[in-house]
């Protein structure tokens, strides 16, 4: 499965940078994100649960990062298992272009899946892959968004599905937050047949 996506963000490309820098803010905006950790300066780790159609899992992944180029963009490759649920593995392509005071979030993504979740309908897998995406846009926009600004959409998907985020960053290496893109990827390549 192959998608492309791009979504504008009302911030400058170097905050838009630094919150993805942040595990905290991305395991705030990742659905169903039960823990995002790295394990190297280019390797990272996640769990996260997951439904889709019938299917209810938990998903563990390992993401790599590489042509790492701050704060323009990288490629993110990564595996996750569900066990019974099934697998997904592939890679995902990321950038981040100024757009006036925002961001241009641009992203390619290829996957492979297997198991049960490859015996869902292409539909439903679709469905599920760009709800959990919006999603994440949502919540992660809304983290970089002043309350006042953020979008209706945004702000009453966020009220029911996300705690409050963090306003501030850690200071924690661009691997840390290029980790939990990875682990938004990770959820595309597990998921990517639903995008």
């Amino acid at each position: 499965m192959d998608m492309t996506g791009e979504r504008r963000i009302p911030a400058p490309r170097e905050t838009v940078w630094a919150a993805l820098n942040d595990p905290e803010v991305l395991k705030a905006a990742i659905p169903g994100c039960e823990s995002l950790e790295k394990t190297s300066e280019t390797e990272m780790k996640a769990t996260a649960s997951v439904k889709i159609g019938p299917i209810s899992a938990r998903f563990t992944g390992k993401v790599q990062l590489s042509d790492i180029d701050p704060p323009n963009g990288y490629t993110i490759g990564g595996e996750g298992q569900g066990g019974v649920a099934g697998f997904a593995k592939g890679g995902a392509k990321v950038r981040l272009d100024p757009d006036g005071e925002a961001t241009l979030l641009r992203y390619e993504v290829n996957a492979q899946v297997g198991g049960k979740i490859a015996q869902l309908g292409a539909r439903l897998i679709d469905a599920t892959a760009k709800s959990m995406a919006d999603q994440f846009f949502n919540r992660f926009t809304a983290h970089l968004t002043p309350p006042e600004a953020v979008p209706a959409e945004a702000a009453a998907e966020s009220a029911h599905a996300a705690p409050a985020l963090p306003r501030e960053t850690t200071g924690l290496p661009m691997v840390v937050w290029i980790g939990g893109v990875i682990f938004l990827a990770i959820l595309l390549l597990l998921f990517g047949p639903l995008l």
